[in-house]
């Protein structure tokens, strides 16, 4: 990491580094939520039910669980600047794929794949902690958090413009298109402009590629129970799509993805704990241990953090459009407020924790977060529309301020573990979004966000157990040296 001064309008150095990074979430991000936008388009121009576009919505963050998961991993082997560059690379097939998509089922495929780029903000988690120190670390992960997550905001904004403008039943599918080809450009912009250290710094890989590296009997136990959420969030999609509103999957179908699933699930466990067969011998030393605990607590703060934010801001739209008999591009318009607060709000949870501790901050953040989605359960139609949007607004601010929050701590347990920990926990983000999104296609708008309500109460008493980061992390490099990492 360097040392040199925190300049915002600097282009060069780590500044030049984290302004790339935070463009490339921003483009993922575009690519992964331009079809909330132009659902309405979408659903005129394939002939879709209510209940085909609500699937394509669970399948839009689906495949990013295990994604998350498998990137973090290939990050802390590969290095960021290969695995974001090919990440955006390969994304931008399943976006053309879809713009161009004929049927329901071709969409769906498509929409399925798309959850492979929900993956790339773990990626640059890794490559900012690389380059900044702890006392800027979240104010840095919280701009490069927010201003990448605006590109749902953007999209939002832009998309149904450029629908417009392009004109005609296939406008959408054009406006779609380019930020694929975006996507495809910019991968190689990211790869030929950024490097994974400063030039001397050790980029230091993890032990074992297929499971996570845990330092304690118990850590081990809770990386398995930690899992089964995982696993259950993609059952919950088998069962959503095996449904007789959908009939996606066969009944047949769904009970061999349940066994391939629960196989896999087995197959994992007893990967860690092949990994971490050491820690069942012998205690390691303590100048080398993590408490999973902490890892776990982010977990579920994502859960409910990112979690609740992906699906709101696939259904907010939609929301608008019912409650207030709005166009959809009004509508649009109006819930993109609700992403649009990541510009400051992301980027102020990560400052508030560099200057006032990262537990404290966690607390009231989550506090907040329970407060606001409970005035948005009471939002309905009497609601003057002015203060509807406020009460979205406000309860943006602890949802994407707890995000920079949660990943103000992230980098700072285990240094070689960083993508593994950070894909897992977005991967936890991810499963908020499916069991929350589940929960939508059930219930009426009021009851799903009162649900969010009560799941945040959960996090903020899982805040308690966090211990603050403090003192140094050792790592050993390739040539059997510690080296001491400070994260505080």
């Amino acid at each position: 990491m360097t040392n040199s001064k925190f300049n915002l309008f600097s282009f060069s150095g780590k500044m030049k580094v984290l302004h790339l990074s935070w463009i490339a979430f921003f483009i993922t991000f575009v690519v992964w939520f331009n079809l909330a936008p132009m659902l309405q388009a979408i659903a005129h121009s394939l002939g879709l039910s209510k209940a085909e576009i609500k699937t394509l919505l669970l399948l839009n963050v689906s495949l990013a669980i295990p994604a998350r998961i498998v990137v973090g991993m290939l990050t802390d082997l590969y290095g960021p600047r290969k695995v974001y560059s090919g990440l955006l690379l390969i994304s931008s097939g399943p976006c053309l794929m879809f713009a161009f998509a004929d049927t329901f089922e071709q969409a769906a495929i498509a929409r399925f794949l798309l959850g492979f780029v929900g993956a790339g903000f773990v990626v640059g988690i890794r490559m900012i902690s690389e380059w900044f120190p702890a006392n800027e670390l979240g104010t840095a992960e919280g701009i490069y958090g927010g201003w990448g997550n605006f590109g749902s905001a953007a999209a939002a904004f832009t998309l149904p413009t450029l629908a417009l403008w392009f004109g005609g039943e296939d406008g959408w599918r054009y406006a779609i298109a380019l930020t694929g080809v975006l996507c495809f450009a910019f991968s190689f912009v990211y790869f030929f402009n950024v490097t994974d250290t400063p030039k001397g710094s050790t980029y230091f890989k993890s032990k074992h590629v297929g499971a996570m590296e845990v330092t304690s009997k118990g850590d081990l136990i809770l990386l398995i129970i930690m899992k089964v959420p995982l696993y259950g969030a993609l059952c919950l999609l088998t069962w959503k799509l095996s449904g007789s509103a959908i009939g996606l999957l066969s009944q047949s179908t769904a009970t061999a993805i349940y066994a391939f699933l629960l196989v896999l699930f087995l197959y994992h466990s007893r990967t860690a704990v092949q990994a971490n067969k050491s820690v069942l011998i012998e205690p390691v030393a303590a100048i080398h241990r993590y408490k999973f605990k902490q890892v776990a607590i982010l977990n579920i703060l994502y859960f409910a953090t990112f979690g609740s934010e992906l699906a709101v801001v696939s259904m907010l739209p939609l929301f608008f459009a019912d409650t207030f008999t709005l166009d959809p591009v009004k509508a649009g318009m109006l819930a993109s407020l609700y992403a649009f607060m990541n510009i400051m709000s992301r980027p102020g949870g990560g400052w508030i924790s560099d200057r006032f501790g990262r537990r404290s901050t966690l607390l009231f953040l989550t506090a907040g977060l329970a407060i606001g989605y409970m005035v948005m359960s009471q939002v309905d139609s009497s609601w003057p529309l002015l203060l509807a949007v406020i009460a979205v607004m406000f309860c943006s601010f602890f949802v994407q301020a707890g995000e920079g929050a949660v990943f103000a701590v992230v980098p700072l347990i285990k240094r070689r573990l960083t993508g593994q920990i950070a894909g897992m926990t977005g991967a936890y983000g991810n499963v908020g979004a499916v069991v929350y999104l589940t929960i939508f296609t059930l219930v009426e708008p009021a009851t799903f966000f009162f649900v969010i309500a009560v799941t945040a109460v959960v996090g903020f008493v899982a805040v308690l157990f966090l211990e603050e980061p403090e003192g140094q992390i050792a790592e050993v490099d390739a040539h059997g040296n510690v080296q001491l990492i400070n994260v505080t």
